[in-house]
């Protein structure tokens, strides 16, 4: 990972987190001291709290980014599944207590992940109203294209 982060597109991030983290905590800075003045209010205290906390969250994102560009480097990308193994012959397993908590089995690609593959079209009967929708869609999308 310290050869990624050392990467000249990695030093400018560092630099961009860096430099917003700073703004944020002079912001922060600058917000409590307004809250002590003469016109200072709660609402400059509640900033003022609100500041660090951004500059956690640039923190905490650039460190996420680091890692998830790691992985997708060494190949172990989150999105990426095992391929399933081939059955060749029956194994047979003795069967272990139940576990406390229920195992929940992987029932393919997370809904939440990037597609590797297009989605299919919806048919007529499928969903009849999703179809006439796509069908308007596309018509306007013809219109569209003569102008």
């Amino acid at each position: 990972m310290l050869r990624l982060a050392l990467t000249p597109r990695w030093m400018a991030w560092h630099v961009l987190t860096l430099g917003a983290m700073v703004a944020c905590g002079f912001l922060s800075a600058w917000q409590w001291h307004r809250a002590g003045e003469a016109m200072g209010s709660a609402l400059n205290i509640g900033y003022g709290v609100q500041w660090p906390v951004f500059a956690v969250f640039f923190g905490v994102m650039w460190w996420r980014f680091l890692r998830l560009e790691a992985r997708r480097l060494a190949g172990t990308d989150v999105d990426e599944h095992a391929p399933v193994p081939t059955e060749s012959a029956p194994v047979q397993q003795e069967r272990a207590p139940a576990p406390a908590v229920p195992v929940v089995k992987d029932e393919g690609p997370s809904p939440f992940g990037v597609r590797r593959t297009a989605v299919p079209e919806p048919d007529e009967e499928e969903n009849p109203q999703l179809a006439a929708y796509n069908r308007m869609l596309a018509e306007l999308a013809e219109r569209d294209d003569g102008r």
